[in-house]
């Protein structure tokens, strides 16, 4: 926490169609992950100004939900194409603040993209349902009406994807938004609020706010707020989840992953170590679908080998597309990684591959760590029962299919999970019988498109809605009945 000086770049605020300066006495530095240049300072937004925030949102409600639902989607037109044409403008600012690669950063803003694309068909999407004749001369119908305020809470590993996951959906709804994106890349989000501006949003329907815990307490206690969506840490969407809750709102929040692999002995191997190592090791570990774990079944532990050969030949570096990792986010990530590795070492795994001792030339202050790959590791372990967020993959052996199933399931996450296989029953017998939210079948890392909800399971998720698809249409509305009796009706 630092007191912002006067020549260093303010992230601003965003409230009622204004970028502003805050008037916060408490700054947070945003800094470049692969150099440790500070990029800018964000404010801890004071009470005011999230008060103020929330207000201009209360009174854009009072008309923006009135305003016909294809109207709505014509402003979510516009903005995909703005969208799609700075999209390299979008990514190269997620790469200075986040640390991704540009390939990956473009495809962070693609992602979200495909959101507002999504949003943009809202007149279908928000039909009630209607039976007629229910009793002699009555119909009942229902309708999809707005909540009101609705507020977001996103993490650093996907600054633009994430905002749009949220945002986007509630708006076209016929909400209005207070957005709180991670302290640490809140650049990228004041970028697309330009944007969207530009695409004709009315003021106050998105405002956008910055900080810290203080800043995530203040929305979830807004009397004025109906709804929170969280995506970030486990002990944070907790966290976020109990305070929104007890204050009567609505509250969508989604936490922590292990995402497991199997690796059944027909897979095809060569296609199936590429996608893991891909998987397991693109965007440094950090995302929520990253894979966490490959359990090889029966005989395939034999190709751990090639797997560690093919992480030895990933490009790690800052930025260009030619990369495979950039840096971790902050310094506090790679120390935290560095000593999950260790734990796991320390606990009786072996360390097969170790990238702690990465140093990239010319960016030695950078929060590099390698590929990693641990082999012998127990679900006992600290590094198999934290999520690590971090080029790391645990190898652990299973004699079955079945013995598999039964070690994802016992995990207590249920993101997401994958099988390689060539056999449809296995495949068959897999997606019914594990218990995540997410399944791929010869695909390491199964997001959905944004027409199918991102679902979760167990530890992964608290809420009874998912992000996007028909729950985030259901989250972010209420459903009204209606019946009516026209019988005398002239």
């Amino acid at each position: 926490m630092t007191a912002a000086p006067p020549k260093v770049n303010h992230a601003r605020l965003f409230i009622a169609g204004e970028f502003l300066e805050s008037k916060s006495d408490r700054w947070l530095e945003n800094r470049n992950p692969a150099t440790q240049e500070i990029l800018s300072l964000v404010p801890c937004a004071t009470l005011d100004e999230v008060n103020e925030a929330v207000r201009a949102a209360e009174t854009a409600f009072q008309t923006w939900k009135d305003v016909p639902p294809l109207e709505r989607a014509r402003v979510f037109l516009r903005l995909q194409k703005l969208l799609r044409d700075n999209k390299n403008r979008i990514a190269r600012c997620i790469t200075r603040e986040q640390g991704k690669t540009l390939s990956d950063a473009e495809g962070d803003v693609a992602r979200g993209l495909e959101v507002v694309e999504y949003a943009a068909g809202i007149p279908s999407l928000i039909m009630g349902e209607m039976c007629e004749n229910v009793s002699e001369g009555i119909d009942t119908y229902s309708v999809q009406q707005p909540l009101g305020v609705c507020a977001g809470i996103t993490p650093f590993n996907f600054p633009a994807m994430i905002p749009l996951c949220m945002f986007p959906v509630a708006i076209a709804c016929g909400n209005t938004f207070v957005l709180k994106p991670s302290e640490q890349d809140p650049e990228t989000a004041i970028l697309i609020a330009e944007l969207v501006q530009e695409a004709g949003l009315p003021q106050g329907v998105l405002n956008i706010i910055h900080g810290s815990k203080g800043v995530v307490d203040a929305l979830c206690d807004h009397p004025g707020i109906k709804a929170v969506s969280f995506v970030g840490s486990i002990p944070s969407g907790h966290h976020v989840f109990e305070r929104a809750t007890s204050t009567g709102k609505r509250c969508q929040s989604l936490l922590g992953a292990k995402n497991h692999a199997v690796i059944m002995p027909d897979a095809n191997k060569e296609k199936t170590l590429e996608a893991i190592t891909a998987a397991a090791f693109g965007a440094s570990g950090q995302r929520c679908m990253a894979l966490s774990v490959a359990v090889f079944v029966g005989k395939t532990n034999k190709w751990i080998g090639e797997l560690i050969e093919k992480a030895k030949n990933l490009k790690i570096g800052p930025g260009s597309k030619d990369l495979d990792l950039g840096p971790l986010i902050s310094p506090l990530a790679k120390e935290r990684v560095c000593k999950l590795i260790q734990s796991a070492e320390d606990e009786g795994a072996v360390i097969e591959l170790d990238g702690r001792s990465l140093i990239v030339p010319g960016f030695e202050s950078g929060n590099f760590i390698g590929p990693t790959i641990i082999s012998h590791a127990a679900p006992s372990m600290e590094a198999y029962r934290q999520e690590i967020l971090g080029p790391v993959l645990l190898a652990v052996e299973a004699e079955t299919l079945n013995e598999a199933i039964e070690l994802i399931n016992q995990n207590p996450y249920g993101n997401g999970t994958s099988i390689f296989t060539e056999s449809g029953s296995s495949a068959r017998h897999f997606q019914h019988s594990v218990d995540a939210g997410q399944v791929g079948i010869n695909i390491a890392i199964a997001a959905p498109l944004p027409f199918f909800s991102f679902t979760g399971s167990r530890g992964s998720i608290r809420g009874d809605h998912h992000v996007c698809g028909k729950h985030g249409i259901r989250f972010y509305t209420q459903t009204k009945t209606i019946t009516a009796s026209w019988l005398g009706a002239s």
